[in-house]
């Protein structure tokens, strides 16, 4: 059961416990007891990018937090596709073709849907093991998806796709962007079709790349470098997807399948009751109405924060540059470019460097800078040295090892 931070010391300075597990801080008792325990509820808010968990007992809330999930793998198998495919135009060039003897197994979900599925299922079990014999709850989504683009679809109507009645994908594009140019937000305009990715860069004619641009804001500067066109493709602007909807359906049925022993509950009925209780509206806060909690006594300022990242970068090479580089990297070597431990420091250990906290990122090539590394923060930026000669990379003997996480940051926020 859980316990607070003042028992727990004395638990382990006595020899009466021992430690489990760091994140979350976890202690085993070494000596029997009357083993009393109370009846402890946790809730899930399942989401395609951050997850709400909260364990409550009674009218208490032991812990609550959030954890956000990887939106990377999608582009990172599609990079790892286009590096593989050059490299057997240059490598094997005469074998024959083998794209057509591929079976997939059944059940089969793309890899981006499969790890977030595989990360919330390993944080409902992870949290399940901590405590006895909880009760879980798990709020859930059902999405009519073509109800949300069309309210009036019905029956026949399913069957058709997004431009059925429309002359062509043009006047479609027109028609989602309700007659309206997305740069000055103006209409009664002459309207154009804008690629986001240039057709010259291999962009396509698909809707999902086509966005409605008067004539008058569709010019030449806005495509240059320095142009609203331009910043909207090297930032990756989309228009309305329904992605996340389609991930929660996905979730829904494998929940049932997975926990059928689990309260399962919708967003229609969580919100009333998280406005009754008078919570803002956040994932943890989801989580804790989630739970059945009727009436709250005790709820702590503090919450934990996870949050995934890419542990291990496997590639030789890159197609793009990092994000703090000028130039791709072509030449680096395998052994120096995915180092996982140098000098006792392993790759997501969670440091401090003077005031701040961070995680390391990588290590830093060469005899010259062996013994730094780069940092950054929970927000994905750069811890830089501090002093006269300021870098990008820190030195080992400067940072102090905080603990070491398995692919996950970890994170106290108040």
């Amino acid at each position: 059961m859980p316990c607070k931070p003042q028992k727990a010391r004395q638990l382990l300075k006595q020899g009466k416990a021992k430690i489990i597990k760091y994140s979350p801080f976890t202690i085993q008792l070494t000596e029997a007891t009357g083993e009393a325990v109370q009846t402890v509820n946790i809730g899930i808010d399942t989401g395609s990018k951050y997850i709400g968990i909260a364990i409550t007992s009674e009218d208490k809330v032991l812990a609550k937090g959030e954890i956000e999930l990887r939106q990377d793998v999608s582009e990172n198998v599609v990079a790892r596709a286009i590096l593989r495919k050059s490299r057997r135009g240059r490598k094997t060039r005469y074998r024959q073709a083998r794209f057509l003897n591929r079976k997939r197994k059944g059940g089969w979900i793309p890899p981006s849907v499969q790890s977030k599925l595989d990360a919330t299922f390993m944080w409902i079990d992870k949290f399940c093991a901590l405590v006895p014999n909880p009760q879980l709850s798990i709020e859930i989504g059902k999405f009519d998806i073509a109800k949300m683009i069309n309210p009036n679809v019905q029956g026949e109507d399913y069957q058709n796709g997004d431009s059925k009645g429309f002359f062509d994908v043009r006047y479609f594009v027109f028609a989602r962007d309700n007659y309206t140019c997305q740069v000055c937000k103006k209409k009664n305009k002459v309207l154009r079709t804008h690629h986001l990715v240039y057709n010259s860069l291999g962009g396509t004619n698909r809707a999902d790349n086509l966005i409605s641009v008067c004539t008058d804001c569709h010019t030449s500067e806005a495509h240059k470098t320095c142009g609203i066109l331009y910043k909207w493709m090297k930032n990756k602007k989309k228009v309305k997807q329904y992605k996340e909807p389609t991930f929660m359906n996905i979730v829904r049925k494998r929940t049932f399948l997975r926990y059928p022993n689990a309260r399962v509950t919708y967003g229609s009925e969580t919100t009333p009751k998280r406005k009754e209780i008078g919570l803002e509206k956040t994932h943890y806060n989801d989580a804790i109405v989630i739970s059945g909690i009727l009436a709250i006594k005790e709820n702590p300022i503090a919450y934990f924060y996870y949050k995934q990242f890419r542990k291990k970068k496997r590639s030789l090479h890159e197609s793009i540059p990092r994000r703090w580089k000028t130039q791709k990297n072509v030449n680096s070597i395998r052994s120096a470019k995915n180092t996982k431990e140098r000098f006792g420091f392993y790759l997501g250990d969670k440091v401090k460097y003077k005031d701040e906290i961070g995680w390391i990122y990588g290590f830093a090539g060469g005899e010259k800078y062996g013994k730094e590394c780069i940092v950054r923060d929970i927000n994905e930026e750069l811890i830089r040295s501090k002093g006269r000669k300021a870098s990008l990379t820190v030195a080992m003997s400067n940072l102090i090892v905080l603990g070491h996480s398995n692919g996950w940051l970890v994170d106290m926020c108040i």
